[in-house]
C-alpha cells in the first residue's frame, strides 16, 4: 500500500424530506448569499428549486438563480455564472441537479475568484488555488460530483471535454434525498450506475500490490450497485434501491477505495472524447468502452481480472487457465450492461469508426504525456485497438 493522504470535508444531510433542510444547513457553513444552478427539467417541474430557494430565503439568505445546465457541460454558461456571482457579490454557489450542475457549480466558484480566463484550469495551465464553497443538492446517483474533488467541462467551440482535480473545489455540504432520483428515466438511472461502476473499476485495476482492504471495498461496493441497480429500474420508487445507489455513487468517487494505490482513469479520458464530440451520455460512453479496454489490457495481470470475475461476478476461478475466468468476467460484465439497458458497442452508441484515430488523437495523455492510463500505459495507437474492439 502507499502512502496516502484523504480529506473528506463535506457535511452529508442523507435522507426523506431533507431538502427542506438546505437553507439552514447553507447558512450553518456560512452562506449569506448564494447562487443556486440547476438544469432546465425536472428540478423547475418536480417543484425542487422553489422547495430548495424558499429554505434558504426562510433563513435570510439572499438568492440569485442561474439556469440551464445541460449534459456535458459548457464553458459558456460557466462565464455567464462567473459573471454573475463577480457582478452580485455571491458568497456560496449551490449546485441543484446531477453531475452536470455540480461540475458546472464547481467550474462557476473555481473561476470567479480568479483574475484570468477559468479555462486555464482546465486546459492545465494553471492550478486552482481559490474557490468559494460549493453546496449540492443531488438529483441523480452515479458522477459522485457531491463531495469529489473533480470537475468537467466541455469548451464549446472545440468539443474538448477536459477535467480538473482539486481539493479546493471538493463540495462543503451535500443534501441527499434518494426520493428525489424517483421519476429518472431507466436510461439515466443505467447511465448512472455505470458511471458508479467505472469510478470502481478505474481504482481496482491497478499494479499496486497488497491493497486488499481497498480491494474488498470495491468489490463490495460493486456487488451492492450490481443488486441494487437492477431493483431501481425494475422498481422505481424502491427506497431502499435508490438509497444504495446515491451512497454508493459517493463512496466510489470521494476516493475512500482509491486511496495508497495507484489508479489508472484511461477509460475516463477516452470516454470523455466520446461525449464531448457526439454528446452521448457519460455513463453510455463509459460501458462502450470499458469492457473494450478490459478485453485489451486483461494479459498484463490476468489474475486481477480473474479476481474480478470470482469475487463480484460468481464465476468459478480456473487455477490451470486464469484468461478464462477473466474472459468470463468480462462478458457477465457486458451482459449485465445490456440488461440494464447500456450500449456496449460503437455502433449502438452511435458513435462512428471512421472517426476512431481523431478520438484516439485527442485523447488527453496524462501519462508523462504520451499516455493515457497507468495500469496498461496507452498511446494514442493502443486507444484506436481499444475502440476498435468496441466497434463490433
Amino acid at each position: 500500500m502507499l502512502n496516502f493522504e484523504l480529506h473528506l470535508p463535506t457535511h452529508f444531510v442523507f435522507g426523506k424530506g431533507v431538502e427542506l433542510e438546505t437553507g439552514k444547513k447553507v447558512k450553518e457553513l456560512g452562506g449569506s448569499h448564494v447562487l443556486v444552478h440547476y438544469g432546465t427539467g425536472s428540478v423547475v417541474r418536480s417543484g425542487l428549486l422553489n422547495r430548495v430557494v424558499a429554505s434558504l430565503k426562510e433563513e435570510g439568505i439572499q438568492v440569485e438563480l442561474l439556469g440551464g445546465a445541460i449534459p456535458n457541460p459548457l464553458d459558456t454558461l460557466v462565464y455567464e455564472g462567473i459573471e454573475l456571482v463577480r457582478k452580485t457579490g455571491v458568497d456560496f454557489v449551490l449546485g441543484v441537479g446531477g453531475g452536470s450542475a455540480i461540475d458546472s457549480a464547481k467550474a462557476i466558484a473555481l473561476g470567479a475568484p480568479y483574475d484570468g480566463d477559468f479555462w486555464d484550469f482546465y486546459s492545465y495551465k494553471v492550478v486552482p488555488q481559490a474557490c468559494i464553497p460549493v453546496g449540492v443538492v443531488l438529483t441523480l446517483s452515479g458522477t459522485g460530483s457531491e463531495s469529489s474533488n473533480s470537475s468537467v467541462i466541455t469548451r464549446s467551440a472545440t468539443r474538448v471535454k477536459r477535467g480538473v482535480n482539486v481539493e479546493v473545489q471538493r463540495p462543503v455540504l451535500a443534501i441527499m434525498n434518494p426520493e428525489l432520483t424517483y421519476t429518472l428515466p431507466p436510461y439515466q438511472t443505467a447511465a448512472g450506475v455505470t458511471d458508479i461502476m467505472s469510478h470502481i473499476l478505474e481504482r481496482y485495476f491497478t499494479n499496486t500490490p497488497d491493497v486488499e482492504v481497498t480491494d474488498r471495498l470495491c468489490e463490495g461496493l460493486l456487488l451492492t450497485v450490481i443488486h441494487a441497480a437492477k431493483l431501481a429500474i425494475r422498481e422505481p420508487d424502491n427506497y431502499n434501491a435508490r438509497a444504495q445507489l446515491m451512497w454508493a455513487g459517493t463512496l466510489a468517487h470521494n476516493n475512500l477505495c482509491g486511496v495508497g494505490r495507484q489508479q489508472d482513469w484511461a477509460c475516463h479520458a477516452i470516454e470523455h472524447e466520446l461525449s464531448g464530440l457526439y454528446d452521448v451520455a457519460h455513463g453510455a460512453g463509459l460501458a462502450v468502452v470499458t469492457p473494450a479496454w478490459m478485453r485489451y489490457t486483461m494479459h498484463h495481470n490476468t489474475l486481477r481480472f480473474a479476481q474480478l470475475a470470482e469475487r463480484v461476478w460468481g464465476c468459478s476461478m480456473n487455477y490451470e487457465h486464469p484468461e478464462y475466468t477473466a474472459l468470463e468476467g468480462i462478458i457477465r460484465f457486458e451482459h449485465f450492461l445490456r440488461d440494464i439497458g447500456m450500449p456496449v458497442t460503437l455502433k449502438e452508441l452511435g458513435a462512428k469508426a471512421e472517426d476512431i484515430p481523431y478520438l484516439a488523437a485527442h485523447t488527453k495523455m496524462g501519462n508523462a504525456g504520451t499516455h493515457t492510463g497507468y495500469f496498461v500505459p496507452l498511446t494514442p495507437k493502443d486507444v484506436e485497438k481499444v475502440l476498435h474492439l468496441a466497434d463490433k
